[in-house]
């Protein structure tokens, strides 16, 4: 298989796999034959990406700049400059392609695992974690690596998409076929709603159930996939099946309440913690993201005063943990590295992060955005008003009300959902800093990106990255050729 640079053969029955998790349920011996629900479970712990999307996502972004001075670790220059980057490294395009799928490859093993055991109704639950898992991971592959879907042309999405990989390898080199952005989103649709069903039907018990596909996450994810397809309803929907009542109150990141009685360090500590109730699927990752803070290329002055530490359309500054190590240099301070040891002696090892990729905060946001395009505003406005009352430094209900002729003042327009919606995502950029999901809505908003470049004079220009420019999709890994994926066009 040239998909991903792991090599799965299957020998009759037996799988060779990678290693365990520190902090998942522990994996099979899966030199083993796949034949009991507990395999299965502990199987499916490997169906999520163990890299992360952190460093391609967030410097494609219009979240960063040139600060003129700072380390240049790579891939950052490259892909500042939306340049291909060639290493596969843990902070990669490739590298993340990679693990997608082989967590793709992990929920294939185990689905036929159970299409070929008559497990019983016990392992219904995980067959819909199975699924809904290998939905996440194509979905996301598919916004990287493919054209974005344009839900009001459903026709014009005949652009090449990325393989859809549904069953086990049973070579070392497997053809594959990128079919089209539709057909991958009608696949990603089948497994959704069929893992979904099972997971809502089913109760599952977890050892850390934030690190699985359960139900309330399942549907965090539909929230964000029916955002892309343009199906608002269903957006809301499934935003109220995540808490009973549809209720997010208390669920959300408390930035300007219990985070602000904590010192950075504190919160530095607990913000990805499994027992937060924003977290909805935490992914276990391998990834250098959390030092890059001093790069050359991050966030630099001109963005933490104007979008991280600025004034938003509800009238008031979000409280976020801006941290500076000396001006140029800024992070959001939110991600806590671990270390991995391989070897106690040498003290080896590798970083590791743990990565909320799914919250309560993005959920709310995507049903706030669906209400404004279903005409609903006042519910639209009532979510939006619940993220800024957890936000918002020294909220004042009455100073800090969202409202739609403060949001055409303050983004200079004339319509009231678009303006609305313009304060929706103005409240994810800037809530969701350094997460990776400001690019979500710029591939699906069609949002031009600019960056602040500085010369060797110190003089200051700007490149930009337009919505049709074809350095938008990620390069497919150049290995993937040799399963017959073509790469994209530049």
């Amino acid at each position: 298989m040239k998909l991903s640079n792991l090599k799965y053969l299957m020998l009759s029955s037996t799988l060779l796999f990678g290693s365990c998790s520190k902090y998942l349920d522990q994996q099979p011996d899966m030199r083993a034959e796949i034949n009991t629900v507990d395999k299965v479970k502990r199987l499916i712990t490997s169906a999520y990406p163990f890299n992360n999307y952190l460093a391609m996502a967030e410097t494609y972004s219009d979240n960063v700049e040139d600060k003129g001075v700072g380390d240049l670790y790579q891939p950052v220059p490259a892909l500042f400059r939306w340049e291909d980057v060639k290493d596969s490294g843990s902070d990669t395009p490739t590298g993340y392609w990679n693990k997608c799928y082989e967590a793709i490859a992990a929920a294939n093993h185990a689905l036929d695992a159970i299409e070929s055991n008559k497990f019983g109704d016990e392992v219904l639950a995980f067959k819909g974690e199975a699924l809904v898992a290998r939905a996440y991971a194509h979905f996301m592959l598919v916004n990287f690596f493919a054209k974005v879907y344009d839900y009001k042309k459903t026709e014009s999405n005949t652009s090449p998409g990325i393989p859809y990989v549904t069953k086990p390898e049973t070579k070392v080199i497997e053809m594959y076929d990128r079919g089209t952005v539709q057909s991958v989103y009608e696949n990603i649709r089948k497994d959704l709603e069929e893992g979904l069903a099972l997971l809502d039907a089913n109760p599952a018990e977890w050892t850390v159930p934030k690190y699985h596909f359960t139900p309330a996450a399942a549907h965090a994810f539909a929230t964000r996939f029916y955002l892309f397809t343009g199906e608002w309803q269903k957006v809301v929907d499934h935003a109220n099946n995540i808490f009973a009542g549809g209720n997010f109150a208390g669920k959300l990141i408390p930035y300007n309440s219990t985070f602000k009685k904590m010192t950075f360090e504190e919160v530095h500590t607990v913000f990805a913690k499994a027992e937060q109730p924003y977290n909805l699927l935490i992914n276990e990752t391998y990834s250098g993201y959390q030092r890059w803070w001093n790069n050359r290329y991050a966030m630099g002055i001109n963005i933490f005063q104007g979008i991280y530490n600025g004034n938003t359309a509800a009238g008031g500054k979000f409280y976020n943990f801006g941290v500076s190590y000396g001006a140029p240099h800024y992070t959001t301070y939110i991600w806590k590295e671990y270390w991995y040891v391989t070897n106690t002696t040498a003290n080896t090892g590798y970083p590791m992060l743990m990565v909320p990729v799914l919250i309560t905060d993005e959920a709310l946001m995507n049903r706030a955005e669906a209400y404004l395009e279903l005409g609903n505003n006042a519910a639209g406005i009532a979510d939006m008003n619940l993220m800024a009352s957890n936000r918002i430094d020294n909220y004042n209900v009455t100073n800090h009300a969202v409202t739609p002729a403060k949001s055409k003042l303050f983004f200079g327009v004339q319509d009231d959902k678009e303006a609305l919606i313009q304060t929706v995502l103005q409240f994810k950029q800037v809530g969701f800093m350094s997460m990776g999901l400001r690019w979500l809505d710029i591939i699906r908003k069609g949002i031009t990106v600019k960056h602040l470049v500085i010369a060797n004079d110190e003089s200051e220009s700007y490149i930009e990255l337009k919505p049709e420019d074809p350095r938008r999709i990620f390069q497919i890994p150049e290995e993937a050729k040799l399963s017959g994926v073509e790469q994209n066009p530049r």
